[in-house]
């Protein structure tokens, strides 16, 4: 039984943690992916100290004002031209033009003038923008199409890109950078903020593409990209945030720094983004810091560049990590909570949950390392389910095998009174009004020597089965077996009002049931096996008795048991002998005969003793189930 039970459990085990892992890798689609994301996003979230912006970064913005002083988008090329050439003069580091410039303009003199500005200042930097296939050939891939450069009238050299896409979750957030993009003739196209972030590193943390190491570098620190290329950043202003004491970039109009308003010197030092921040120019995106406010794509460019300046990325856990979690929480699991049952099972999985949560805080506190945590989670929650389930199956079976078991000793309603008790078996009884029975065959000993071993084995057992029915037939409890004799009790653990007459009914019961019994032992072996019963009412203490740890008896003790006892032994075969308190409480119709006062062993004065001849079938006789008001039959 143990050995099934370890064998279906294994089986469910493994199919838990194929369902698990199996749902974890059908794609980052599903509901619960982006619940994992957004758990991710909430952690991930820092304070206003901890969201301090680089004062090196500053923003020009292409505004409302702006769009509504200098004309509606696009503008003349030369705009930008005479921006950035102040700007550079001023002392920028390095400017970025979030404007993709991949057709020549409608002025070829305001082209040939961005080109001149390109030429004459290296630290311009122009957008790439990498156009991908509606579907890819295969999952996790980001195969091309085409790659949008700036127009050859503007003259930007390869050192003067950098590709802005920005890669939106299938839940439409942008969480990652990627860090750089292949085009057609394999050369690796790095993105802006890389670009960017490089201005404001020393030369010992520079971020590059080893080729020959396939990997991005920060400094000698291989970045800990996806296939993708991609690497989770951190976001350190909302979105539009404007700049205050705690957070918030410095961002300024392109307007007023076009016309003197903010001085271009204001600039020097800093690396400036110059990008559209208006709603109309389509340039806006979701981010884990609000699910309803987008973010502007040049804001998103200089959280992910200060990302990279400070080293500040997490990084996720492989499939094999992940799915080591499923197998190992599924596992303890399983081996926990089949040890584990009842209320004491949930405060174990409540600690096993907690102790989960904890260490995927702390793995990213401490590590900025992220494990999965929704799969491996519900994997270890179905695994206890399934324990729970599995238990409540046993426990039915076993009560169900109890049942079955104890009910050939006692009536079922002992069965059912014990186990809907909830209460373990314990020493001790109490006091009760019963019947106690006492029967025993007469003749058994020469019988016994008569026969041999296996035929007094079938005899005792048929004669015990006739004394079991009618025990259980109006509802007594089977005592004990004695040998050859049997002790039943009627009123308990069931009160039964009518106990004395269901005892004598039981008893007449056994005596007509045993009549076939008699005839065919007198007929084979010479000799009659008759019973001889006793029968007393009244108090006694009715419990469990014996040994907390080892045995238990659910019995009877005390005087009344006693006296039924004597009136056993002193019957004669066939006579079935009740005491004068068992007489005086006999309502029904019952044929009896006075035999005396006979001395009895234990007592100082006789006892009056009755013998029970027969039960007077007449119209005022209750119907047998009337006497059965206490059973549960």
């Amino acid at each position: 039984m143990r050995g099934r039970k370890w064998i279906v459990t294994a089986a469910a085990g493994v199919l838990i943690c194929l369902f698990w892992s199996f749902l974890s890798q059908l794609g980052t689609g599903g509901t619960l992916n982006r619940l994992e994301s957004q758990l991710q996003d909430r952690v991930t979230q820092q304070s206003d100290a901890e969201r301090a912006p680089n004062a090196n970064i500053k923003l020009i913005k292409i505004d409302q004002a702006s769009l509504d002083g200098l004309g509606q988008f696009p503008w003349d090329r030369s705009l930008y031209a005479q921006l950035i050439g102040m700007l550079a003069d001023a002392g920028a580091k390095a400017i970025a033009l979030d404007v993709v410039l991949a057709e020549p303009g409608k002025d070829p003199e305001s082209d040939a003038m961005m080109a001149e500005t390109m030429k004459k200042y290296k630290n311009v930097l122009l957008p790439v923008v990498f156009n991908f296939k509606a579907k890819q050939d295969r999952a996790g891939a980001l195969e091309t199409e085409s790659v949008e450069y700036p127009a050859d009238t503007i003259g930007a050299g390869p050192n003067q890109i950098g590709h802005i896409n920005v890669m939106q979750d299938d839940d439409s957030v942008v969480r990652k950078l990627t860090v750089g993009l292949q085009d057609g003739a394999g050369a690796m196209i790095p993105a802006f903020s890389v670009k960017l972030a490089n201005e404001l590193l020393d030369a010992s943390h520079q971020i590059a593409w080893n080729a020959a190491k396939n990997g991005w570098y920060r400094g000698d620190k291989r970045l800990p990209v996806d296939d993708r290329n991609q690497i989770a950043t951190q976001f350190y202003t909302e979105p539009r945030e404007a700049m205050s004491a705690d957070t918030g970039y410095d961002s300024q109009s392109f307007i007023d720094v076009l016309t003197g308003s903010v001085p271009a010197d204001y600039y020097q030092g800093d690396v400036v983004l110059i990008g559209p921040y208006a709603p109309g120019l389509q340039d806006e995106y979701l981010t884990p810091l609000s699910t309803t406010l987008k973010m502007y794509g040049v804001e998103i460019h200089a959280n992910m560049v200060q990302s990279l300046v400070a080293g500040k990325f997490f990084t996720e856990a492989g499939s094999s990590v992940n799915y080591g979690l499923i197998l190992l929480l599924t596992v303890l699991s399983l081996l926990v909570f089949g040890r584990v049952t009842g209320f004491k099972a949930f405060i174990v999985f409540a600690a096993l949950a907690a102790a989960y949560v904890l260490t995927w805080v702390e793995l990213y506190q401490l590590k900025s390392f992220f494990i999965m945590f929704t799969y491996p989670f519900l994997a270890m929650t179905t695994a206890f389910v399934w324990s729970v389930v599995q238990h409540y199956v046993t426990e039915r079976q076993e009560r169900g095998r109890v049942t079955n078991i104890f009910g050939r000793f006692v009536p079922r309603t002992v069965v059912d009174e014990l186990l809907a008790s909830g209460e373990e078996v314990k020493v001790g009884g109490q006091r009760r009004d019963i019947s106690v029975v006492f029967v025993d065959i007469r003749g058994f000993t020469p019988m016994s020597e008569k026969l041999e071993p296996e035929q007094v084995i079938q005899v005792l057992n048929e004669y015990l089965d006739i004394c079991t029915k009618a025990v259980f037939k109006y509802g007594g409890t089977l005592d004990k077996f004695i040998g050859d004799g049997v002790m039943a009790i009627f009123g308990a653990p069931i009160s039964q009002p009518n106990h004395p007459e269901l005892a004598v009914l039981a008893a007449l019961e056994m005596k007509r049931q045993s009549a076939d019994l008699e005839e065919r032992c007198l007929r084979e072996i010479g000799l009659p096996v008759r019973f001889g019963v006793g029968i007393n009412s009244g108090a006694a203490v009715v419990g469990n008795i014996g040994s907390q740890m080892l045995r238990l008896d659910y019995t009877a003790i005390g005087d009344t048991v006693n006296l039924a006892a004597r009136l056993e032994s002193n019957a004669k075969p066939g006579q079935i002998l009740i005491s004068e308190e068992t007489k005086n409480r006999l309502t029904g119709s019952f044929a009896t005969a006075f035999v005396g006062d006979i001395k009895v062993k234990g007592k100082e004065k006789p006892v009056s003793v009755t013998e029970v001849l027969g039960h007077e079938e007449t119209s005022s006789t209750r119907r047998l189930e009337d006497f059965k008001g206490g059973e549960g039959a």
